[in-house]
């Protein structure tokens, strides 16, 4: 399931979204009882970090690729394949992170343009 920007976690979420998705494409969701030290906390800290990793060696690629005149429309197609999912990983991680900040004034969400 991509990352679905209209539906973000939002601070002071009880719970972290997970990096990875249940076997029909549906989010999956830790509720960290042992304060994001337990085995699966620990695996997902690990999955996010290399997923970071990906999407940097996906930018790099990208940028290599684009200055590529000679680049031709399967290796632009792969490159670009490549850098979205990279880019819906890093966007999925930045909810999960999103969600466990604390809440501000008191959990109420403000909004923008007030």
């Amino acid at each position: 399931m991509p990352y679905d920007p209209d539906n973000p976690q939002q601070p002071g979420s009880r719970l972290r979204l997970l990096p990875w998705e249940t076997w029909n494409g549906r989010p999956c969701y830790l509720h960290p009882a042992d304060n994001g030290q337990g085995y699966l906390s620990r695996k997902a800290d690990r999955m996010e970090a290399q997923q970071m990793r990906n999407a940097s060696r996906a930018y790099t690629d990208a940028e290599t690729t684009l200055r590529n005149e000679s680049a031709g429309p399967l290796l632009l197609r792969l490159t670009l394949i490549r850098t979205t999912a990279a880019l819906n990983n890093v966007l999925r991680i930045a909810d999960s992170r999103a969600g466990r900040l604390p809440a501000p004034y008191g959990g109420k969400q403000e909004e923008l343009g007030d």
